[in-house]
C-alpha cells in the first residue's frame, strides 16, 4: 500500500467571491491541501508549466477550473492542455456556471473528471469538497509523466 500524497489543487477562477467560497469550504471541511489560485486560463499554463516567474506546481495536482473567464476561457485552457504532452494527463473539474449544452460536451470532448455547475453547488460546497477529497484519497493520480 503507497502512502497518500499530498495533492495541490489549482483554482482557475476569475470571481474573487468564488475564490473566497472555495477556500473558505477546504478549510471549513479541514482539507487543508495546497490551493494555487489563477485568475485566468493563462495564469494557470505558468503554473502548470513553471514559466513567467511562477512556481511549476507539484504533482499530483487537481484543477477546478471556471469556464467564463477574461484572457483565455476555460475551454481554451483545456484544449491547450489536452495538446501539451506533459500536461496532457492532468486531472480537471469543470466548475462553472455555464448550463449550455455545448459547453458541457466540448469539456467532456476535453476529458474532464467531471462537469459541476455553481448553481448545483450552492450550500453544497461543503459537499463538493468533501467529494474531492475522496476522490483524491481513493483514485490513484500520476505523480510523474509515465512515459
Amino acid at each position: 500500500m503507497t502512502a497518500t500524497k499530498e495533492v495541490n489543487i489549482l483554482l482557475v477562477e476569475d470571481d474573487e467571491l468564488d475564490v473566497d467560497a472555495a477556500t473558505r469550504a477546504f478549510k471549513k471541511a479541514k482539507i487543508a491541501n495546497p490551493i494555487i489560485t489563477a485568475e485566468d486560463g493563462k495564469v494557470a499554463l505558468d503554473y502548470l508549466r513553471g514559466e513567467n516567474g511562477r512556481q511549476r506546481i507539484a504533482r499530483p495536482y487537481i484543477v477546478l477550473l471556471d469556464l467564463n473567464m477574461p484572457r483565455m476561457t476555460g475551454l481554451e485552457f483545456l484544449e491547450e492542455v489536452r495538446n501539451d504532452p506533459i500536461l496532457t494527463d492532468s486531472i480537471v473539474f469543470v466548475l462553472t456556471t455555464s448550463d449550455a449544452d455545448r459547453d458541457r460536451w466540448t469539456a467532456y470532448e476535453k476529458h474532464v473528471a467531471g462537469y459541476i455547475l455553481k448553481s448545483n453547488v450552492g450550500e453544497g460546497f461543503i459537499q463538493l469538497i468533501s467529494l474531492l477529497d475522496n476522490y483524491w484519497k481513493i483514485v490513484e493520480l500520476p505523480t510523474e509523466q509515465g512515459k
